[in-house]
């Protein structure tokens, strides 16, 4: 399947590419960047996380793209769709979600990109909500979700993947239905 294309101003959401594998095992290792995910990922664990990402992609045409700056850096990190599994309550849906190098924060390339990906959602593949979760204490992507026009209704859930105790299982579900 052809994988679709996104372009924003200052961004391309494009399909992966092996040359993007080091510095998404880079991101993936990095602290801070996976701060609020249960644990960083070995280069194995990456690669294999990319491939799934890949995979997903072939199957849909769309997903978690990889986003390249325009003349600029040739990886930032990934935004775009996933189905996530159905053991979410959320489930089934269609979520938008982010990862970028923590090098390429604050500059509102998350925003940026999340908005081309909204557009393609409910513009292109005529969705009719996106939803997007994470952790409560995750004030960063909580701000990305309420720049690009997300909701939070106080919907709250304990990660079904986190043990109990685990100080991010508690996690908030924000929604955005067209128009867009």
């Amino acid at each position: 399947m052809t994988i679709i294309t996104v372009e924003t101003e200052r961004l391309l959401l494009r399909a992966w590419q092996d040359s993007d594998l080091p510095a998404f095992a880079a991101m993936n290792a990095d602290p801070e960047v996976m701060k609020y995910f249960p644990a960083c990922l070995s280069r194995e664990e990456s690669d294999a996380l990319a491939n799934r990402i890949r995979q997903f992609m072939q199957q849909h045409g769309w997903g978690l793209w990889a986003v390249e700056a325009k003349g600029g850096a040739p990886f930032l990190g990934f935004v775009g769709l996933a189905i996530p599994s159905d053991d979410l309550p959320c489930s089934p849906c269609v979520e938008i979600g982010w990862r970028l190098a923590a090098e390429y924060w604050g500059q509102g390339y998350a925003s940026e990109a999340a908005y081309g990906a909204l557009n393609l959602a409910f513009n292109t593949l005529g969705l009719t909500e996106v939803v997007a979760f994470t952790a409560e204490t995750n004030r960063p992507s909580r701000r990305v979700m309420e720049r690009i026009g997300m909701t939070f209704s106080g919907e709250t859930f304990d990660h079904p993947r986190l043990a109990v105790g685990h100080p991010l299982r508690k996690h908030v579900l924000y929604r955005r239905h067209p128009p867009f």
